[in-house]
């Protein structure tokens, strides 16, 4: 007993000082910073994205292995046996006992051989083949990192609606529960004047309602909030904490919707997919056109052969052999010409998705900005909502105690009130989510815009990995150069410069205007 009860002191001893300490440090609220930090770094559907690009990026390895020698061996073992029926064996003692045999037996011979050869082959020129998987290849790999892109703006602005989802349902379950205490004075309020006779039953029972709404209207707060917490620690990684409010978006929203449109046709993810998308596959015209090209090629074989029983290496034969080989083709049944005019086709309809991701930019512009006029529209109605709803529930509550009004006056005033505050939480929520909507569509809304501080991931990081690796040989390159001259370049279009969410607009701050 008395070592339990030592273990007990102990443990309350640590739990105290625990309390303590933490009551000593400061608690710093959780910014939206800190959130987009996390969820940039741990965020699974990003951290696959990221993956599916480095996976991308060995598509141009592969296809500059085209360019490259080849080298392989092979090795075989060959054993045979003959067997010779009706030759005679008259005459002969063939099992040594001294006795001539008489018949006819059949005749048996074996032997085993060895084989290794090993082959070398180097292309010389492909017709522009390899040249143009090359360049497809790498249109595909921009159009690859405008996904990663877009990916990391979809969870930027998932993490930045969750977190200001979650302040709003905190700011809304706050205003339930002041909603509650005040109504549950008011009914103290009116049991009181019940008593002694100033109000009827009517009156009570009016206040009981109120009541119980508010607060079935609390616990439908409270679960609100907790959703959001959910979809906030999904999205995020952790559970919120108290969370600070949310930065301005200000610096990097454009003064009027046309700079909106011209930043989206230049900057928009999609767009840009979409443009690389049309640079691949009118490679792969070319690619397909090459396979009307002759190709050069030049190789050799080096082997050996000799008895594998009994081995004697010296007794081995070498043969050594090189070639040069030019293939022509002449007739192949019409399938190049059919792929050919696939790839046109296909790369007509690249080429039109581009104006089809324009036209839906412009859309997505179009309709956030608007959003954003409603939403800021709605945040100073809310305000003037707001300070008339105080002025008028408390006026109210002063003229009931004179008589001038009755509980169910008071009553309709504090929940106008209610309305009014919770329409302004709803307002500055819209608002916000708005403008990072109008971000998104834009192609601003990047890690490295909202968190400058922030080490961002570069894709072009592993790919430049990927440039010189194992197989990679000096005669590689002038190849190339010789391979793609009638082959497309792929055209990296440039982006808008980086502006970072501390900058300041880039026009007159102004009231947007349609």
């Amino acid at each position: 007993m008395f070592t339990s009860r030592r273990t007990g002191l102990m443990a309350a001893a640590c739990v105290a000082s625990l309390i303590g300490a933490l009551a000593a440090t400061p608690v710093s609220a959780e910014t939206l910073a800190d959130a987009i930090a996390l969820a940039y770094e741990s965020n699974p559907t990003l951290q696959a994205q990221r993956a599916t690009q480095r996976a991308l990026d060995e598509s141009v390895v592969q296809a500059r292995a085209g360019w490259r020698p080849t080298l392989s061996v092979s090795g075989q073992t060959l054993w045979s046996q003959s067997r010779s029926p009706g030759v005679s064996s008259a005459g002969v003692d063939t099992n040594g006992d001294g006795i001539p045999d008489s018949g006819v037996v059949n005749a048996t011979t074996e032997g085993s051989t060895n084989t290794a050869t090993l082959t070398l082959a180097q292309p010389i020129w492909t017709g522009g083949r390899v040249g143009a998987a090359v360049s497809a290849a790498e249109a595909d790999i921009l159009a690859g990192r405008e996904s990663l892109r877009r990916v990391e703006a979809q969870v930027l602005a998932s993490v930045i609606q969750a977190y200001v989802d979650v302040r709003r349902d905190q700011q809304a379950l706050a205003i339930r529960q002041e909603n509650v205490k005040v109504l549950q004075r008011q009914l103290e309020e009116s049991n009181a004047r019940f008593e002694v006779g100033e109000i009827t039953r009517t009156d009570v029972a009016q206040s009981e309602a109120r009541l119980a709404a508010a607060q079935a209207q609390l616990r439908s707060a409270q679960a609100q909030l907790a959703v959001s917490r959910a979809s906030y620690a999904a999205v995020v990684g952790q559970n919120p904490g108290e969370l600070a409010p949310e930065p301005s978006l200000a610096g990097l929203l454009p003064a009027d919707v046309d700079v909106a449109f011209d930043v989206a046709e230049q900057n928009n993810p999609q767009i840009r997919a979409a443009e690389y998308a049309a640079q691949a596959s009118r490679a792969r015209v070319t690619a397909a056109k090459a396979e009307r090209m002759p190709s050069v090629s030049i190789g050799g074989t080096l082997g050996w052969t000799g008895l594998a029983e009994p081995f004697e290496p010296s007794d081995y034969q070498r043969n050594l052999t090189g070639r040069a080989t030019l293939t022509v083709p002449l007739f192949t049944g019409g399938l190049t010409n059919s792929r050919v005019r696939a790839q046109i086709e296909r790369n007509n309809a690249d080429r039109i998705g581009i104006e089809s991701a324009r036209r839906s930019v412009l859309q997505s512009v179009t309709q956030s900005w608007n959003e954003l006029l409603a939403a800021r529209a709605n945040i100073g109605s809310s305000q003037e909502q707001v300070r008339a709803a105080t002025i008028a529930a408390e006026g109210t509550r002063q003229e009931q105690q004179v008589g001038l009004r009755t509980t169910i006056d008071v009553l309709n005033a504090e929940q106008e009130l209610r309305s009014a505050q919770l329409s302004q939480v709803n307002a500055v929520r819209d608002e916000y989510v708005a403008a990072a909507s109008v971000l998104f569509s834009m192609g601003r809304l990047e890690a490295q815009n909202l968190t400058p501080t922030l080490a961002v991931y570069d894709p072009k990081t592993n790919f430049k990995k990927l440039r010189i690796t194992w197989g990679w040989v000096p005669w590689e390159e002038p190849i190339g150069v010789v391979d793609s001259v009638f082959v497309p370049k792929t055209d990296e279009k440039p982006r808008e410069p980086t502006v970072t969410i501390d900058a300041p607009p880039p026009a007159p701050a102004a009231t947007p205007e349609q």
